[in-house]
């Protein structure tokens, strides 16, 4: 019974988890690579992502030793970022100003590690300064505790109806 309780307490956790990520930004499959939120502080987010093998990417990314892109390993950490952004931004600003955050730069990107189908990554984003609207972030991949990708990166909140932001 304990087992069973454990199993629906996560479960809902999960639940609620993916309730604020859609919330959150506006990714959705097959381009959202973030399913749950695991810890979230005023500086700091970290996120998890289980790659199945059944992604589309699979399919034609080095098919007979699927490897999860680089550039989606990325793309799964600036996902976490605007999670982080979207309610910091909320939190922050006393206007109800409606945006999106939308990636303006990326830097220093080193992949260490391969990231195969079945693995499980966590997605660490810290907030390590602001500049007006644009927001500086690092990035740490990890898989199995070992580094995958590190980066950083910068966002800034842009209106959803206004593509000359940026």
């Amino acid at each position: 019974m304990a087992v069973l309780r454990q199993y629906l307490f996560y479960l809902v956790e999960v639940l609620m988890s993916q309730q604020q990520i859609f919330a959150a930004i506006p990714h959705r499959d097959p381009f959202l690579f973030v399913d749950e939120i695991v810890q979230w502080t005023e500086h700091e987010i970290v996120c998890k992502k289980t790659f199945t093998g059944n992604e589309f990417f699979f399919a034609g990314h080095y098919p007979h030793y699927p490897i999860t892109p680089g550039v989606l390993l990325c793309e799964a950490a600036m996902q976490t970022g605007a999670i982080f952004l979207s309610t910091y931004f909320k939190k922050t600003h006393a206007l109800t100003e409606q945006g999106v955050p939308v990636v303006g730069r990326m830097n220093d990107v080193k992949f260490r590690k391969i990231v195969r189908p079945g693995d499980e990554v966590l997605l660490h984003v810290t907030l390590t300064d602001q500049m007006k609207d644009v927001f500086f972030m690092k990035a740490k991949v990890t898989v199995a505790g070992k580094i995958a990708v590190t980066f950083n990166f910068a966002c800034k909140m842009v209106n959803e109806n206004d593509e000359s932001q940026m």
